[in-house]
């Protein structure tokens, strides 16, 4: 599968910012991160569901009608150049079941960009409509509220408004698993939410592909049986070229979950990268979803073997 890379932003350009989960923990955190978006000269537009508190559930950015409602106006109203999510939290599984996908013009990629629970509405993109898309900070969370001199704001930045400057992602750091080479699409996400969306009509099967691994709050146990679920999945893990495993912080003890990793990715005979800063609590680089790459384990790097945005529009 091909997927259509949408144009990169320019100053000027107007974006929704919404939440497909959860509600933002502090409306002051989601002013911070629209100001940063300013001050590079994006338009943020706040949706009703970034604002809402937890209306119908404290855990959930409004209803699901609401979400879904917001997410639809966002990829359809040619208005919006891009789509920001604003936190994560849960409830994009929600979100995703009253999504109508055939009203949204897949011939008119826009880029989205979100991560942790947002993984499920990545994934979806790439299903649905056949878009590349962004693993990436959140306007509520991290860098984006931090200024836009953050390191996660600046990078997302530059893949943003000049995307043919980047072509490579180096993880000093991390180490070879499993050495080795790999090309591939990348693909993943957080973990618990790609185990959560198996074998539904949005989980997205990574043949031929460099799969993306982290996640956060989750003891060895249960990532374990993440990991697992994964594996046992019928043909999810067929015919993986690569894994790139990030950042599993708040996840017990770091040398148990080192083992772990060892013991459910060592086996696959496919290269392993681990120890990437990529996920939760980290100063992160921004993952492209769907772009052919190339994972050189020894190098601890990812190389674009396609430019992942196009160039920006021009007018």
């Amino acid at each position: 599968m091909t997927l259509l890379r949408p144009p990169g932003l320019k100053p000027g350009d107007t974006v929704a910012v919404l939440c497909a989960s959860s509600p933002v923990s502090s409306q002051d955190h989601l002013e911070s991160g629209l100001r940063a978006m300013e001050a590079v000269g994006l338009k943020p537009e706040v949706f009703g569901t970034a604002r809402d508190a937890g209306s119908q559930y404290e855990y959930l950015a409004g209803t699901d009608a609401e979400r879904a409602g917001d997410l639809m106006r966002a990829l359809i109203d040619p208005k919006y150049a891009g789509v920001f999510l604003a936190c994560g939290g849960y409830g994009a599984q929600r979100t995703l079941e009253l999504m109508e996908w055939d009203r949204i013009d897949a011939a008119a990629p826009k880029v989205v960009v979100g991560y942790s629970d947002v993984t499920a509405l990545l994934e979806a993109v790439a299903v649905k409509l056949g878009w590349v898309s962004l693993f990436g900070p959140m306007v509520a969370c991290g860098g984006f509220r931090q200024g836009p001199d953050e390191y996660d704001f600046r990078e997302l930045m530059k893949l943003l408004y000049t995307p043919a400057t980047v072509m490579r992602l180096a993880f000093p750091g991390s180490r070879a698993l499993v050495p080795g080479v790999a090309e591939g699409r990348t693909l993943g996400g957080t973990a618990s939410l790609l185990a959560a969306s198996l074998g539904t009509d949005t989980s997205c099967p990574v043949r031929d592909a460099i799969l993306f691994l982290e996640d956060v709050d989750e003891l060895p146990y249960r990532l374990d049986r993440i990991f697992t679920q994964i594996r046992r999945s019928a043909s999810y893990l067929d015919g993986v070229r690569g894994i790139i495993l990030g950042t599993f912080t708040e996840c017990g003890d770091a040398a148990e979950v080192d083992r772990l990793l060892a013991d459910r990715f060592g086996d696959l005979g496919v290269p392993v990268l681990a120890g990437v800063a990529i996920g939760h609590n980290c100063e992160m680089q921004t993952y492209p979803v769907g772009v052919r790459a190339r994972l050189d384990t020894g190098a601890g790097t990812l190389t674009f073997l396609d430019q992942v945005l196009a160039d920006p529009a021009q007018g």
